[in-house]
């Protein structure tokens, strides 16, 4: 029996794998397990954890890091905490694979538990790039430099990694594994969501706002959040609205919200079920602030989304991905424009090129099928790789 491990420190993470997960948790001849960390177990942040378990997985080990702060020296603090307490484990386990996703500080933790182990390693997420200054993006590439192999979403992101020295035998084209859980899902009724958010009003012509902090825009973070409720309420758009994730800064928008909480035009939440934020999503008229989602997601239900500010800046996306600005007005034009008939006609047919809803089949089939102890050892010089 082959032994896989995983490791999920956020919601984020988790959402993108999951589909993944459950695979390889319902195959006789794995044994699949994962260790969960972070804002999973944060009530702060949701206590996404039950999501995890309600999805029946093994969990190997439960492990405390997240700290109470939203400061750069607290998530190196996080880190090193999840590498302390989770060696022993791991080492015990001796799975046959690592897997893990993103371009968080945890995953360099991941691949450097499985270089020294001497414990391959996939790395999915490999070879994307923003351009917004973040610090998860060279976190992103150094992870990549670690890993033994990489399931990257787009051939885009093969060719960076081949231009960053890696072998491209070792890079495997799947596409964007959340997508699975969108293309595939039957959503709630409209009257189910308006039960569960106790509303009273229909529910119709609603957006979805996930904004997180930048280092570059920490400063005024709390203004470009504020500016887009703003731009919201001014056009009565009803937004399920979410709470920032772990970053720095996190805690100014956490101000913001408690400003606007009793305001009927806005729903806040931390975390949501998968199954009422998937039939959300669905429904939801656009999507507006500065998460993945909108650019890697939104066009297989070919909604618009707004990406607002620096984050995402640079990363591929398709026509139906507005990128504006933070100030009032850039935000309200680009709210008027994916709300107008022409530009709603224009995306109608479109097609996601992230993916096509099968790609957690398509990993799966690799990991089956590869023999990735044979690629542990990296010995290719970068400078002889060929370029593609």
């Amino acid at each position: 029996m082959k032994k896989i491990l995983a490791f999920t420190s956020i919601r984020s993470d988790y959402d993108l794998m999951s589909a993944l997960y459950k695979l390889l948790d319902n195959d006789k001849d794995i044994d699949f397990k994962i260790i969960v960390s972070g804002a999973h177990l944060s009530h702060s942040f949701g206590y996404s954890i039950d999501q995890i378990k309600k999805d029946g997985l093994d969990i190997l080990l439960e492990i405390e890091t997240l700290l109470n702060s939203d400061t750069g020296l607290s998530r190196l603090k996080s880190a090193s905490l999840l590498l302390q307490n989770s060696l022993e484990t791991v080492s015990k386990f001796s799975p046959d694979l690592i897997i893990f996703a993103g371009d968080r500080e945890d995953v360099l933790i991941y691949s450097m538990i499985g270089g020294y182990l001497n414990i391959p390693t996939i790395h999915e997420s490999a070879g994307d790039h923003v351009e917004d200054g973040y610090i998860d993006n060279p976190v992103r590439h150094a992870t990549s430099k670690l890993s033994t192999a990489h399931f990257v979403t787009l051939d885009e992101h093969k060719r960076r990694l081949v231009r960053m020295g890696e072998n491209s035998k070792r890079i495997f084209v799947v596409g964007n594994m959340a997508l699975d859980n969108f293309v595939n899902f039957i959503p709630l009724s409209k009257e189910k969501l308006e039960k569960y958010f106790f509303l009273d009003r229909t529910l119709n012509d609603y957006a979805i706002m996930i904004f997180h902090p930048v280092t570059e825009e920490i400063p005024n973070v709390d203004i470009y959040f504020e500016n887009i409720l703003s731009n919201l309420e001014k056009r009565n758009i009803l937004t399920f609205v979410s709470y920032p994730n772990i970053d720095e800064g996190n805690q100014k928008i956490v101000k913001v919200i408690d400003k606007y909480k009793e305001n009927s035009n806005f729903i806040f939440y931390k975390n949501l079920d998968r199954d009422i934020f998937l039939s959300l999503y669905k429904y939801s008229k656009f999507i507006i602030g500065n998460s993945s989602s909108g650019v890697c997601e939104s066009a297989s239900l070919k909604i618009p989304a707004i990406n607002v500010g620096l984050r995402q800046k640079g990363r591929f996306a398709d026509e139906n991905v507005v990128f504006c600005g933070t100030r009032f007005k850039e935000i309200g034009d680009s709210i008027d424009k994916v709300c107008s008939n022409s530009f709603l006609n224009s995306i109608k047919d479109i097609k996601n090129s992230y993916g096509d809803g099968n790609s957690a089949i398509k990993a799966y089939e690799i990991i089956k099928t590869v023999d990735f102890k044979s690629m542990i050892s990296k010995v290719e010089d970068p400078l002889k790789v060929e370029l593609i």
